[in-house]
């Protein structure tokens, strides 16, 4: 067969373990899965009762406008319903933007380590890949823009970015926008921004009315809980938007995802609640950090990205074997560290004491 040779180079996503197969191998009955960023407080139970009150007819193809979470998304946000484009998951508008864009010729540019679909899709399209090295976790956007040239066609920008959680300061974004060619598109992902507190972070809203080549994504699956249904977003000026449609699948939301995701805008309290534990949580890991002298990136968003100063895999393959299911740096471009979801105070204070127990019984090794 003649696959593109694309493919040759490229490995599939490896999500993190799941429960069950973690279960089965090491004999456990508890398992505390803090390895993809998930909500660990649920979803709104908004959410369960309009599932169970509406009336779907399984036989027909979803809304492929998503209309009435478009209708209510707009109002939400303040934007035009035509500002906006629903995907299976952020993830997928990632590549009907590279899709749309990238091409054998063309090249895009970004951090690295960042979210690994920007590459990932980009090499699949053929495209040539600028990565720029992190400086202390962030975006390194004076770089950035020297890589810029004319055959850029894509800027990624990951913000918070994810696996450091460093976000890039609003002063800092808008600055680097006003000097990026306006025909390069920017895409502003920020999977994370509900979790944000710093009062540095951009407003994207305000950066989308600005500058006509920026489009950022939101998704569901983060605070809002609702990552088994797989609904994400982009809200860009229309003329973004009409371009990039063509390369949407034509029925790519389902029914009952938008059917959440309408029902999970309703509750704010929700979001403030996950948001404000979820700072409470990340305290501890930074109280756990100090107290072992082990490195951190201040994260802003629900992870934390922590170096144990040794091979992440053996930290990773401990906590596996005490029921904990991290996620390993080594797979992120980070091989001496580990990245964390913050779960719930419980769930947060049971794997500090693994750390510790892990990192007691090395200083042990040591001696």
């Amino acid at each position: 067969m003649r696959w593109k040779k694309q493919l040759h180079s490229l490995a599939p996503y490896q999500p993190g373990r799941s429960i069950e197969s973690v279960k089965k191998e090491y004999g456990l009955k508890t398992i505390v899965k803090l390895a993809s960023n998930e909500n660990p407080f649920g979803c709104s139970q908004n959410v369960e009762a309009a599932i169970k009150k509406a009336s779907i007819d399984f036989n027909y193809y979803p809304d492929g406008h998503a209309g009435e979470l478009r209708s209510t998304l707009s109002q939400m946000l303040e934007v035009a319903p035509d500002q906006l484009i629903f995907g299976n998951g952020s993830d997928e508008i990632i590549r009907i933007i590279s899709r749309a864009l990238l091409y054998p010729g063309a090249n895009t540019v970004m951090a690295s380590p960042t979210f690994p679909q920007y590459r990932h899709n980009a090499v699949l399209e053929g495209a040539d890949v600028r990565e720029i090295p992190l400086v202390n976790g962030g975006h390194d956007l004076d770089a950035m823009l020297k890589a810029i040239d004319g055959q850029t066609n894509v800027v990624w920008i990951c913000s918070p970015n994810n696996p450091t959680g460093v976000h890039i300061p609003d002063g800092f974004l808008t600055a680097f926008l006003q000097k990026v060619p306006e025909d390069v598109l920017v895409v502003i992902d920020e999977a994370y921004c509900e979790y944000v507190t710093a009062a540095d972070f951009h407003d994207s809203l305000a950066l989308v009315n600005q500058f006509s080549n920026v489009i950022a994504l939101r998704t569901f699956s983060k605070i809002y809980g609702l990552a088994s249904l797989r609904v994400g977003y982009g809200i860009a000026n229309p003329a973004i938007i009409r371009m990039l449609e063509p390369a949407r699948e034509p029925f790519n939301t389902n029914t009952i995802a938008h059917i959440a995701a309408k029902a999970a805008l309703a509750d704010l309290e929700f979001v403030e609640r996950a948001k404000r534990l979820n700072r409470k949580g990340m305290e501890m890991f930074y109280e756990f950090c100090r107290k072992w002298n082990l490195p951190f990136y201040p994260s802003q968003g629900n992870f934390i990205l922590i170096n144990f100063k040794q091979e992440a895999n053996k930290v990773f393959q401990s906590m596996l074997e005490r029921g904990f299911i991290v996620r390993s740096g080594a797979l992120l471009g980070f091989p001496d560290s580990i990245r964390v979801t913050v779960g719930t105070e419980e769930q947060v204070a049971a794997i500090i004491n693994e750390f510790e127990a892990f990192l007691v019984n090395e200083c042990k090794a040591i001696v």
